[in-house]
């Protein structure tokens, strides 16, 4: 593997990509998955969603906790863990547990590709590195980094072509795309006129700018929203339709096509979580050809080709050097070198510029010339006139030590003006943002804090003064028909739409969930009053409807949520709540008080026959057991107790009433799906997730434990197929048994399948050999009454070493170890890769000691005489010590009464130790060995094993204790004679 390959290879260690289109999901999940982290930093494309997601984190760990960095603004208290950042901002030197990039297919762009392709190379986190966006650049990044994790995620609703509409007949809710500032102000004006008005969105606003004018389209006050392809990326909006009134742009260099992925970015802002979107064309644009349709549909593009790459690595020993160094192309297929960026085109202007040239004689002032390159353009201006202002802030910072705070006064002053049209306040917002940049540079002011106070507060108001600029030209308020109807004091119109919107004269003024009413957040005071009172008349027969239509409903339509809520047809109508028993809980009507008298009657009626219908259903066995007629006596009193236990019962709990059902009384339980195991006695029907879930919601309902730890978590578990997991101390024991678990130490266990470990133990206990040389099955040992542990059985519960070991433990079996001396066995020598691999795979997979257990149980000591033989003839052989771990059955659920062994003696061994019973008279080698039941090999003969009663010889001089322990030890002595006779 030569250097480069394995350069790659290093690189994909605990990443992981998370690829697919918009509304899947991944931003979130990012978040999600930092907030696990003690420690994490993720990188966003723009300021806007990274102060987004600054928002949630605080929400999420606090203020204390959370750092944001962006060019422009730095919130970072004393002891942050977890950091948000623009990428270019993105600190280098953080050693933090979890690393994420978002829209990672921007490497491609070739303004700003260079630096994702960077981070994309070189950030990675401790413990997982997560890197998200489009499926475009997965074979770019599969070769960049040969083994990467990559996930692909499925958009969650549903993108359809709509077509073309005229601007003035697109449904509400529409976000219409241009391509130039002229063209988004000319159709927001004809909104305007034609609909009452239209938010703005450019990519030269402020970020305060453009959530102000997104706040106006997702509160409601207009339904449009114009917006240039800014719009593709970092907004979350409730955008319904996309409509593309161009589909050309200028990329920086030339007017070109836009490609079908970023047709697609988009388009993909139609639709929101679940919510399905369209997309089309406005009547100037031809319509979109059917390939173009198929992928934007499908989220099928072609693949990124080449990233944009530049050297990171610079040469700071002069300005020439520096240039040179940053004209380096790279070695790597799948990497292109980037066209000159802005802050090179400054850097070659400033080494024309004798003045600089003095200026920059050492590897630190070429550094800092390099650092000053990078501030920003934002006023678009000629190249020339933005490397004079650069220029500018180095001959002050190698001269002054810092920027002089009347010369940075003075610059800030030409933008503190709130006067002037739209165009001139973006101008000023522009040049302040340069500066507000400057500002966040903490050595390059004398009083940085200072500074960046007063250039955001500028900010601030150019922002806001935009806004009201751009509200009073593109939102007429006047054609407002809810607000001029409510002030003229008329009769309003008022209708329920088929996906429950409630509209007032045409406006959404509220949603119907259900039989429940939720006013829009906007109307306050006086206002809502009066909405509510126009939505009362349609409210009302919309509800009677609905309670008809739910009368009637089949039981398909109904869900029971994890948290108690009956939904209908995806609505929240009841709630679950406990009844006098566990099995036979309440549902109560989640209503507004239009849902009265008989439509209410009719509603609860349907409700209360479902949740009977839906329980009984799933636990049915339950059921049956609860009512069974042909179950009599003590059996009966089992089934009570079963009931009792949700369906599930330990063996000792109820020992007495087992050892007292005859075969009869246990056949009529059989039929009713009981199961007796060694340790438990239950009902495997109700281990299956659906009942076992619904048990779980039902006993927690009972107990008052709506909120309890693990209510959700635990049956999932064991829907899983999860036999067994690691146990948590803050989730009850009790929870783990409603839901078919057993806690044995460390581990709580399914109980089919310690019943499944009880069966192969069994035989191993009992073997005893037929004849001399014969060798024991694997686990079992020549003397018998005893076994090892096989990798069958720890296969089985998922776990080895000393997990495995607890748990038998905790079923009352007891640990022997002793040595034996075996040959040496020299294994082959593994490939060093292959060697490292195995430790990293047998932990991957909970199982790492398993394989040392096989090799000590799969050679008793027997097996060393036909080796040793060979041996004579070749020379002797190497021998080694092996300590052999020896479990033998010990008292299940503690010390047995005299009277309890007994009555065991005396029905012949038919119930196993401890508490197994027999099924079809036993496995074969019990049959073989009939006085061996048990595997205790003494004790019992031929007679005994029929069923007939042992009796014991007290002594003469003095009555013995029929319970005592030594009635039965001389019991057994007395049959033990018997056999040798």
């Amino acid at each position: 593997m030569n250097k480069n390959t394995l350069h790659r290879t290093t690189r994909s260690r605990s990443v992981t990509a998370i690829l697919g289109p918009t509304n899947t999901g991944k931003t979130h999940l990012a978040i999600e998955r930092m907030s696990a982290y003690s420690s994490g930093l993720i990188g966003l494309p723009l300021r806007l969603l990274a102060r987004e997601v600054y928002g949630r984190l605080v929400e999420k760990k606090g203020p204390d906790l959370v750092a944001l960095i962006t060019g422009e603004e730095k919130i970072i208290p004393k002891t942050p863990r977890f950091w948000v950042s623009t990428v270019e901002a993105m600190p280098k030197d953080l050693d933090v547990d979890f690393v994420a990039i978002d829209e990672v297919q921007l490497a491609g762009d070739l303004e700003r590709g260079h630096v994702f392709t960077d981070r994309i190379l070189n950030l990675r986190g401790r413990e997982e590195t997560l890197l998200l966006g489009s499926s475009t650049i997965r074979p770019l990044l599969e070769k960049l980094m040969p083994g990467i994790n990559v996930i692909t995620r499925p958009r969650m609703s549903i993108l359809t072509y709509a077509g073309s509409k005229k601007i003035t007949r697109l449904p509400r809710r529409s976000a219409i795309v241009a391509f130039s500032s002229d063209e988004v102000y000319a159709i927001a004006e004809l909104i305007r006129r034609q609909r009452g008005g239209a938010a703005v969105v450019l990519g030269s606003l402020s970020p305060r700018t453009r959530n102000a004018q997104v706040d106006l389209f997702q509160n409601g006050d207009v339904d449009w929203l114009i917006a240039t392809d800014a719009v593709g990326m970092g907004l979350n909006l409730d955008v319904d339709h996309i409509a593309f009134a161009g589909h050309r742009k200028f990329d920086g260099y030339q007017y070109r096509q836009l490609t079908p992925a970023e047709t697609g970015q988009i388009a993909g802002r139609a639709g929101r979580h679940l919510r399905d979107g369209t997309f089309g064309v406005t009547g100037r644009v031809p319509g979109f050809d059917e390939e173009l349709v198929h992928q934007l549909e499908s989220h099928e593009f072609e693949p990124l080709k080449v990233l944009q790459w530049r050297n990171p690595n610079l040469d700071f020993s002069s300005i020439r050097a520096l240039l040179r160094s940053l004209e380096h192309s790279p070695r790597e297929e799948g990497l292109t070198k980037a066209p000159p960026a802005e802050d090179i085109g400054v850097l070659e202007l400033a080494n024309r510029d004798r003045d600089i040239l003095s200026l920059a004689t050492t590897q630190e002032r070429v550094s800092l010339l390099w650092d000053t390159c990078q501030v920003p353009d934002y006023r678009k201006i000629a190249p020339a006139n933005h490397a004079d202002l650069v220029t500018g802030i180095y001959t002050h910072l190698i001269q002054d030590g810092a920027i002089p705070d009347d010369w940075f006064n003075s610059q800030i002053k030409l933008a503190d003006r709130t006067d002037g049209d739209i165009d001139t306040l973006a101008n000023r917002i522009a040049h302040i943002r340069t500066w507000t940049f400057v500002a966040n540079r903490a050595d390059w002011l004398n009083d940085p804090a200072h500074w960046q106070g007063v250039t955001r507060g500028i900010e601030d108001r150019l922002s806001d003064a935009l806004h009201e600029r751009l509200t009073q030209r593109f939102v007429d308020r006047r054609t407002s028909v809810l607000m001029r109807r409510l002030r003229e004091n008329k009769m309003l119109e008022a209708e329920i739409t088929a996906t429950g919107d409630v509209l007032v004269e045409g406006q959404h003024i509220g949603q119907l969930h259900g039989f429940r009413f939720a006013p829009d957040a906007t109307a306050e005071g006086q206002e809502e009053k009066a909405v509510r009172a126009a939505a009362q008349k349609a409210l009302a027969s919309e509800i009677e409807n609905r309670a008809e239509r739910l009368s009637r409903a089949p039981n398909e339509e109904f869900i029971l949520s994890a948290d108690g809520t009956l939904r209908w047809q995806g609505e929240s109508i009841a709630r679950l709540t406990a009844g006098e028993q566990t099995l036979r809980p309440s549902l109560i009507i989640l209503a507004d008080e239009q849902l009265t008298g008989p439509a209410r009657d009719m509603v609860q009626e349907r409700l209360d026959l479902w949740i009977k219908t839906h329980i009984e259903t799933l636990l049915k066995p339950l059921f049956d057991l609860e009512q069974a007629e042909e179950v009599e006596g003590i059996a009966r009193g089992v089934a009570f107790r079963l009931t009792e236990g949700l369906g599930i019962l330990e063996r000792q709990e109820i020992a007495d009433d087992i050892r007292q059902l005859d075969q009869q009384m246990r056949g009529s339980l059989r039929k009713l799906g009981v199961r007796f195991g060694a340790y438990h006695i239950y009902v495997p029907a109700l281990l299956k997730p659906a009942p076992s879930q619904l048990l779980a919601q039902l006993w927690a309902l009972k107990e008052g434990k709506g909120e309890i730890k693990g209510l959700t978590e635990l049956p999932q578990l064991s829907a899983s197929g999860r036999t067994s997991v690691p146990v948590d101390p803050e989730i009850e024991q009790a929870l783990y048994r409603v839901v078919g678990f057993r806690v044995c130490g460390p581990r709580a266990v399914r109980v089919d399948i310690l019943e499944r470990l009880a069966d192969i133990i069994r035989p191993l206990v009992a073997w005893k050999p037929l004849e001399e040389g014969v060798e024991p099955p694997e686990g079992a040992l020549v003397e018998g009454g005893a076994f090892t542990v096989t990798v069958s059985m720890t296969s089985l519960l998922g776990c080895a070493g000393e997990d495995f070991s607890n748990i038998l433990k905790s079923l009352g079996y007891r640990l022997e170890t002793r040595e034996e001396q075996r040959p040496v066995t020299k294994k082959p020598e593994a490939p060093a890769e292959e060697a490292e691999a195995a430790p990293a795979e047998q932990a991957a997979e909970g199982e790492a000691e398993a394989p040392a257990a096989a090799e000590v149980t799969e050679a008793p000591a027997e097996e060393a005489a036909p080796a040793e033989a060979s041996e004579e003839a070749t020379g002797e052989q190497e021998m080694e010590t092996v300590t052999v771990e020896i479990w033998r059955p010990g008292r299940f659920g503690g010390r047995r009464s005299n009277n309890d062994r007994q009555q065991r003696n005396a029905r012949g061994g038919n119930e196993r130790r401890g508490g197994g019973e027999r099924r079809g008279g036993g496995n074969n080698q019990q049959r073989r060995n009939p006085g061996k039941p048990g595997g205790k090999g003494r004790g019992f003969n031929k007679d005994q094993n029929r069923g007939h009663q042992a009796k014991s010889a007290p002594r003469k001089d003095k009555p013995m204790d029929p319970d005592s322990p030594f009635a039965a030890l001389m019991s057994l002595k007395q049959n033990l004679e018997k056999g040798d006779k």
